[in-house]
């Protein structure tokens, strides 16, 4: 797809953004087409303030990512991804709303948020990976945005142990086949920095979007 490449919001270029914030714009709206110029040019929205919906775009001055041909897998993660099975696009909705209530990193995923990532994937455009357990149930995931060879991470949650590390390896996995290039996290933890996750400058990272998301 070709991303848009202008927004009726008029979100300010990277020029103008704050060197020294991680929120460059505040307002807008959750509309796909919203959503997709925002994620292509750098930016994710959560509320600043859930309660009053003051609506933020955020793009962190440290991102990370997860380096697709250096991701971390121990034996144990080999050993724990034997228990589980994966799939793609088949509980998306309930991956968002087990990420919203299984964590309070979750707690800005709301009903609004929910529907309109749920169009986004109805468009093909928001994708999750799935973890079940040998009982068919649901243990782990994650979910996110893609745009061309560009995948960004929105949130993931576990269950089980391992079970959402397990779900970013099976989606590296498959970025891997498909040619891929960009995994964002957004930002870097120690979770996410034990699978090889890396922190790096705001404009380097802005330049490996630029290509990513390139036709």
């Amino acid at each position: 797809m070709i991303p848009p490449t202008e927004s009726r919001w008029g979100f300010p270029p990277p020029s103008q953004w704050p060197i020294d914030d991680d929120v460059v714009a505040l307002g807008a709206d959750l509309a796909p087409d919203t959503l997709l110029y925002a994620y292509a040019h750098g930016m994710f929205p959560m509320y600043l303030d859930k309660k009053n919906r003051t609506l933020g775009w955020w793009s962190p001055v440290d991102r990370g990512i997860i380096p697709l041909d250096a991701m971390r897998v121990t034996r144990s993660l080999e050993k724990s991804a034997r228990k589980f099975r994966c799939t793609v696009d088949t509980a998306f909705e309930q991956v968002m709303r087990a990420c919203a209530t299984s964590h309070t990193d979750g707690n800005w995923i709301n009903d609004e948020f929910i529907a309109s990532y749920s169009k986004l994937h109805a468009m093909g455009h928001a994708h999750s990976v799935e973890v079940w357990n040998a009982d068919d149930e649901l243990v782990g995931g994650v979910y996110g945005v893609r745009i061309n060879k560009f995948f960004a991470g929105e949130s993931m949650f576990h269950l089980e142990r391992d079970a959402s590390k397990v779900a970013l390896r099976h989606a590296v996995d498959l970025m891997r086949l498909d040619g891929m290039t960009l995994f964002d996290t957004q930002w870097n933890t120690d979770h996410l920095a034990s699978l090889g996750c890396i922190t790096i400058p705001r404009e380097e990272y802005l330049a490996l979007l630029a290509t990513a998301v390139a036709p």
